[in-house]
């Protein structure tokens, strides 16, 4: 007898009865970008992508939830940087404002806070800086890492008082999640969990989000704090654990596309819940390829997001999130 499993993929119907994975809007979380003015400015390398005003950011945040995204995730351009980012952690610091606005008008939608400083540096890396003795070039100056930690703990606690759902740490210190754990839990909020940004690449496809947040290093690298794309599981593994060890309540793949091995991996690994990162230039490529008629967007980009949750995602930080919503709901 031949065994024939184009059977089941004969109709739509009984291709859709079969299916293993499953993409819905729930899993998505989208991304904003949130600036101090008043208007709302395109990005030139993510073409559909803004900076968006705190009342705009409100709107994104009503469109999300009306779409049947649950999330969205803030990411804070401030007017004033300086080595510190010192407004990073301010009360009045633009996440914060951005935050209890959406909290104030849409209660339901649940807003993560990005928790890291290179959008708040003048010099553009995730933490005060610090020479390292004997290295010349782009290893001349890294992140200092402990007193990185201070500053990033008062980050969460001050988003956090502003009434963010989740906080996710993502400068990649050493330490970092136990740092945030124990200041949230000492500032009372003990039930706030931490989306930790454990396995973060130093990527290429990190351009576009540079551009649109202009965070991109003044000095040096951040090879010295991002692992190293050949680093291999076990160093994945590592910090996965460390952070899950830490108090992490979720873990981060970051970008997703290019490691699709190592969310599964952290999927077969641990029993928290894995977040995928699909990040700009995953993003940027698409739209660019799809613009020059190469490409089809919509079965692209639902391909590519249904290749995340079966890799092991329960959750997708994505910037196709509204069109992917609508491409679903529409089917």
């Amino acid at each position: 007898m031949i065994d024939r499993p184009r059977r089941l993929r004969r109709t739509p119907a009984l291709r859709a009865l079969t299916r293993e994975v499953r993409l819905h809007p729930e899993q998505f979380i989208h991304p904003v970008f949130v600036h101090e003015r008043d208007d709302v400015s395109p990005i030139a390398t993510m073409p559909g992508v803004s900076r968006h005003s705190i009342a705009s950011a409100v709107e994104q945040a009503r469109e999300a939830l009306a779409l049947g995204i649950p999330s969205v995730i803030l990411f804070g351009i401030p007017d004033h940087k300086d080595d510190l980012g010192t407004q990073a952690y301010a009360e009045d610091g633009v996440i914060q404002r951005a935050t209890r606005a959406i909290k104030a008008a849409v209660p339901e939608i649940s807003v993560i806070a990005d928790t890291c400083l290179c959008e708040y540096t003048s010099h553009g890396h995730c933490g005060p800086l610090c020479e390292v003795p004997g290295q010349s070039g782009g290893d001349a100056w890294t992140v200092d890492n402990d007193p990185s930690l201070e500053l990033l703990a008062r980050t969460a606690v001050s988003q956090a008082r502003a009434g963010a759902d989740v906080v996710a740490p993502s400068a990649m210190m050493d330490g970092q999640v136990g740092a945030i754990r124990a200041a949230l839990d000492g500032a009372g909020f003990v039930h706030l969990p931490i989306m930790s940004y454990a396995v973060k690449y130093a990527s290429a496809y990190y351009g576009p989000f540079r551009d649109a947040a202009g965070s991109t290093p003044g000095v040096g690298n951040r090879a010295g704090y991002q692992m190293d794309p050949a680093g291999g599981y076990r160093e994945a593994l590592r910090e996965a654990r460390l952070d899950a060890e830490q108090g992490a309540d979720t873990l981060m793949v970051k970008p997703a596309l290019a490691y699709l091995d190592v969310l599964s991996l952290l999927r077969r690994e641990f029993d928290l819940p894995v977040v995928a990162y699909n990040v700009s230039g995953e993003y940027a490529l698409i739209k660019a390829a799809a613009q020059l008629g190469y490409m089809d967007e919509r079965r692209t980009v639902l391909e590519t997001l249904t290749g995340m949750v079966r890799a092991g995602a329960d959750a997708i930080i994505t910037y196709h999130a509204f069109d992917a919503a609508r491409w679903l709901k529409s089917e």
